[in-house]
């Protein structure tokens, strides 16, 4: 079902991001893995990301969860991706994506990436390493002392790791969880997202 799913929003949304890709993984640098589609329903019906929102999809791959929310919300995106073959990947389906209007891209390492001050949402599933996630909450603290605004962040799978680092962040205060247990086999409690929001 969820396959099938699968296939059908991409030819719905004239993408291709199918498929998990693992060949430039390494101990920093997670593998390509898409957020399955169930869940970015769930979090495009949440009413957390709106029409004038701009979203940071953090190691985005093939641009899935840009191109989705673009659609279904209608919000602004730019996906950041450092694999060169990704980011081409992107860029192709960006000629031919029915929301590509509202999507872009950057071929950027995450730590390097100068967070836009009109950007007030953030999205990550599990894209890189603490190290590398605290470099790019300091940058979106940098972003945030140049001009002030209600910022969220998602969190999609989060390891165990991600979660212990994100509670010892100040400014982060835990807002909700969107449970996505349902939508798989198995109960793996990891199958949520989870939103923190920045406290000044």
């Amino acid at each position: 079902m969820i396959k099938q799913e699968e296939q059908t929003w991409d030819q719905l949304l004239k993408i291709k991001t199918t498929g998990r890709d693992d060949s430039r993984s390494d101990q920093y640098c997670y593998p390509y893995e898409p957020t399955p589609y169930p869940v970015l329903e769930r979090l495009a019906n949440s009413g957390y990301i709106k029409k004038k929102n701009k979203l940071a999809d953090y190691g985005c791959g093939k641009g899935r969860v840009d191109f989705f929310l673009s659609y279904q919300v209608g919000c602004r995106t730019i996906g950041i991706e450092y694999d060169e073959r990704m980011y081409e990947t992107a860029m192709e389906n960006h000629k031919t994506a029915v929301s590509s209007r509202k999507t872009e891209f950057c071929l950027e390492n995450a730590t390097k990436f100068q967070v836009m001050t009109d950007i007030d949402r953030f999205y990550f599933f599990n894209p890189f390493s603490i190290e590398i996630l605290q470099s790019v909450i300091a940058r979106i603290r940098e972003s945030i002392v140049e001009d002030p605004r209600e910022l969220l962040f998602f969190f999609y799978y989060p390891s165990d790791e991600y979660v212990s680092y994100l509670m010892t962040v100040d400014e982060l205060e835990f807002l909700d969880e969107i449970e996505c247990t349902d939508l798989f086999d198995g109960e793996d409690s990891r199958e949520k997202i989870l939103i923190f929001e920045w406290v000044y």
